[in-house]
């Protein structure tokens, strides 16, 4: 008896031990290949010191999702889950604002509203097909401040299953990306270059909105260079980044040497250059045709000391976006989607951070850029499809083009280099020449930077409709919706990213998914295994054991 006392105090001691322990010391083991619910250490760094709570609101909520879907929502709940393990204030919720048919407008409308905008889905069960309407986003609230995050990773021609793979690797970036917003006060400053005829500001505005929720953002003029160019490029150096979005008027040479200064004391700089002359808009006219010609901005010597050649030809490719146009005459007229093979859309199949998962981009007139071997790292991170040609100019550019049948044979010159990565340390442009003007201090070699130089100028313009700018990448007239906001603030972020976060979107998960055909075609042989099965095991072992049984004691 006293040894049964003894046992039984000594289990109960344990399992109090147990809990205590338990209570004190919590670890979760992530046991799948690829680590994906893992934090980054960069993503763990945004949050790690957080007072006050973050309130996530997540609308992937409901009933009837597509099989696919329903492993999108699994996923973010599992991730937000981790984030909640790191710091206790992070708070989430999912809802459902389709569930209340009361209210089911009115949530619609507000949501919308504020951007967030429904995605309809096919949803194909049972060997049935049915639509569905979801609402991708979350909302993330702190300090009276919210911001939308997207859940869902858009790409052109992705089935409903790519999607979600897409968006699943995408997740922790989404997330990371909106509490950083929330909780890191912007530090970085970004100057837009003017005076050399870039593109006027409303054709910009979208992406510097979008720039806006993470950097301090000003105009700066070069103008000044002429009178006081040791003050311009002090002024300049004040900027952690400059951007020049499609400059048409040539740069001087003092210009470039506060251009090149501003780079050798470790400025970074986005560049949007066309090397050839012509506007989809000036094909508008009578004729429907315009003369493309070569575009002298006096950089060549600039960016050729850097590493790259920007040639003035035009990427001509079979795999393009297309242009609308009015087909037939007065009210006869309807519009058409044609192919314009003078507007590539450029891909990568690089897992770079800027380019890694991102749909396509669309460029237009865009030219060839040659990289040239020198000590800069280069990393190409846009080409045009395999079934290329390079058209040279002068040349007449004509809208018959549309009407044309292509010869694929002609398109023999491969992917072409459309953006390119620059990092190192840069030499000089007037390293050993003389200068335009003197400076305090001349730098021959600069400190370790970075620059992307992208052959087109298109690639940052949105449209305007009304004096009213459009998304960048939205094409009004097929609906489809191209990456290059994605790209240009991927590209500003790697150059600008001191922690890392942009680093997240390489992470590579792996999604596997039923085949859902497969699953109606052989649904009812399954589940009529699974009734049988069970049974006839349970007949065959209930008969040996009887047999056995009965020989046993009949013995």
């Amino acid at each position: 008896m006293n040894n049964s006392i003894k046992h039984i105090s000594i289990l109960i001691i344990t399992l109090v031990a147990i809990n205590l322990i338990n209570n004190k010391v919590y670890q979760r083991f992530d046991l799948t290949s690829d680590k994906r619910y893992t934090l980054s250490e960069s993503a763990i760094q945004i949050i790690e010191d957080l007072k006050s709570p973050i309130v996530v609101d997540v609308f992937l909520e409901g009933n009837d999702f597509p099989s696919e879907f329903r492993r999108l929502q699994n996923e973010t709940k599992q991730l937000l889950e981790e984030f909640a393990a790191e710091n206790h204030n992070i708070i989430f919720n999912f809802i459902n604002p389709l569930e209340d048919d009361a209210t089911r407008d009115r949530n619609i409308q507000q949501l919308t509203q504020r951007g967030l905008t429904p995605m309809q889905l096919s949803v194909s069960e049972s060997g049935k097909s049915s639509k569905a309407i979801i609402f991708p986003w979350a909302l993330a609230s702190y300090d009276e401040q919210t911001v939308s995050i997207p859940l869902v990773k858009n790409k052109i021609g992705a089935t409903q299953q790519e999607l979600v793979s897409n968006s699943v690797q995408h997740l922790e970036y989404a997330f990371a990306d909106g509490f950083s917003k929330l909780t890191k006060p912007k530090r970085r400053k970004i100057a837009i270059l003017k005076g050399n005829k870039q593109l006027e500001d409303k054709y910009i505005a979208d992406f510097v909105k979008t720039l806006g929720a993470y950097y301090y953002i000003a105009p700066f003029t070069l103008d000044s260079v002429s009178g006081n160019s040791q003050k311009t490029l002090k002024a300049i150096s004040e900027f952690d980044l400059i951007i020049s979005a499609k400059p048409t008027a040539p740069f001087t040479e003092k210009e470039k040497l506060v251009l090149d200064q501003y780079t050798m004391n470790g400025g970074k700089s986005l560049w949007l250059v066309d090397a050839v002359a012509i506007e989809k808009d000036s094909l508008y006219n009578t004729t429907g045709t315009n003369f493309a010609v070569g575009r002298d901005l006096n950089l060549t010597d600039f960016f050729f000391k850097y590493g790259i050649r920007i040639n003035p030809v035009m990427v001509n490719t079979l795999y393009s976006a297309p242009i609308t146009l009015a087909i037939g005459e007065g009210s006869e007229s309807q519009f058409q989607h044609l192919q314009w093979p003078y507007s590539p859309l450029a891909g990568s199949n690089s897992n770079h951070p800027i380019v890694n998962n991102l749909n396509l981009v669309r460029f237009d007139f865009a030219n060839q850029i040659d990289t040239l071997k020198n000590s800069i790292k280069k990393t190409i991170l846009l080409e045009s499809a395999p079934l290329t040609k390079l058209d040279g100019t002068p040349r007449e550019v004509s809208l018959d083009l549309v009407t044309k049948e292509q010869d694929p044979k002609l398109f023999n010159k491969g992917n072409q280099t459309l953006a390119v990565l620059l990092e190192g340390a840069f030499n000089s442009v007037y390293s050993n020449r003389i200068k335009p003007f003197e400076l305090d201090e001349i730098k021959n070699t600069s400190i370790p930077t970075k620059m992307v130089i992208i052959a087109d100028g298109d690639v940052i313009k949105n449209d305007v409709v009304r004096n009213t700018p459009q998304e960048l990448g939205f094409d009004r007239w097929t609906g489809k919706t191209y990456g290059n906001k994605e790209f240009l603030l991927n590209t500003v972020n790697y150059l600008l990213d001191d922690n890392g976060l942009i680093n997240i979107r390489s992470k590579e998960i792996t999604v596997a998914f039923l085949n859902q055909q497969k699953i109606a075609s052989q649904k009812n042989k399954w589940q009529l295994i699974n009734i049988v099965l069970p049974l006839a095991l349970l007949s065959i072992f209930g008969f040996t054991f009887n047999y056995y049984r009965k020989k046993k004691y009949s013995a």
